[in-house]
């Protein structure tokens, strides 16, 4: 089923400020500022973004504050921290109604192809995806290559087959990582399909390094970036960010 992807894209192009990282990555990422989840959604809300990216726990306690800001919410439905160093898994902590109860205007879930537990996740996106759809709103997969039987293959590939995943699964848009390569990633967006491709912002670069990248990602077709510390760790975050929206859209 094709949803309406107009609440949280732009003429088919997205920018969403991501912060899922307390979870993922733990506090480690934070500063005095940026610990503070009012602080990431005034950038939001200052900086235009299309979307909030946030879990449950933080949608649900700035619930009012993320209101007032107008900015659409999206909640990653599973998560895991770092601490375990196994064959990676991701398994669902937030239903859909509860997400749409919270006000979200669209849902994301993690897979990790190449898990020994991808299975798992892929069965487990079906059943978010069908609900989600049902209720017409859009299902974002979060797809990342890991686990030991990946570990030797070629980063272009695996990036092409995160794509592809994404498509054969039924999501409407895909978050994956850009490996430094631009003929990689045409080929990526190509075998997506009608399947959205947004990149993921990765960790925090210098300033001019990260914004050749992100040239590079919008001229390989790419419908824009799912970025977190690369602006919230910048020093000037909504001029950083208006420089980025003048690239996805001009």
């Amino acid at each position: 089923m094709r949803v309406n992807l107009g609440k949280i894209m732009k003429n088919g192009k997205a920018m969403f400020l991501a912060y899922d990282h307390g979870l993922e990555h733990g506090p480690i990422e934070f500063n005095d500022k940026d610990a503070n989840p009012e602080y990431i959604i005034d950038i939001a809300k200052k900086g235009k973004y299309n979307a909030l990216i946030f879990q449950k726990g933080i949608a649900e306690k700035y619930n009012e504050k993320i209101k007032k800001s107008k900015i659409p919410l999206i909640i990653k439905l599973n998560g895991k921290t770092n601490l375990f160093q196994g064959e990676p898994v991701s398994r669902q902590i937030c239903s859909v109604k509860e997400a749409l109860d919270l006000g979200a205007k669209a849902v994301g879930y993690t897979i990790y192809i190449g898990s020994r537990y991808e299975s798992v996740m892929l069965k487990e996106f079906d059943s978010i995806e069908e609900e989600a759809h049902a209720k017409g709103i859009p299902v974002i997969a979060w797809i990342y290559p890991r686990g030991k039987s990946v570990e030797k293959k070629p980063g272009g590939e695996l990036m092409a087959y995160a794509a592809r995943t994404g498509l054969e699964i039924g999501a409407d848009i895909i978050k994956i990582k850009y490996n430094g390569n631009v003929k990689d990633l045409k080929w990526a967006v190509k075998v997506a399909g009608k399947t959205q491709v947004m990149i993921a912002g990765g960790v925090h670069e210098d300033e001019k390094i990260f914004l050749k990248q992100v040239k590079e990602i919008i001229n390989a077709g790419a419908a824009g970036l799912a970025v977190g510390r690369n602006i919230w760790q910048s020093g000037n975050p909504v001029e950083l960010s208006g420089k980025i929206k003048r690239m996805i859209w001009d």
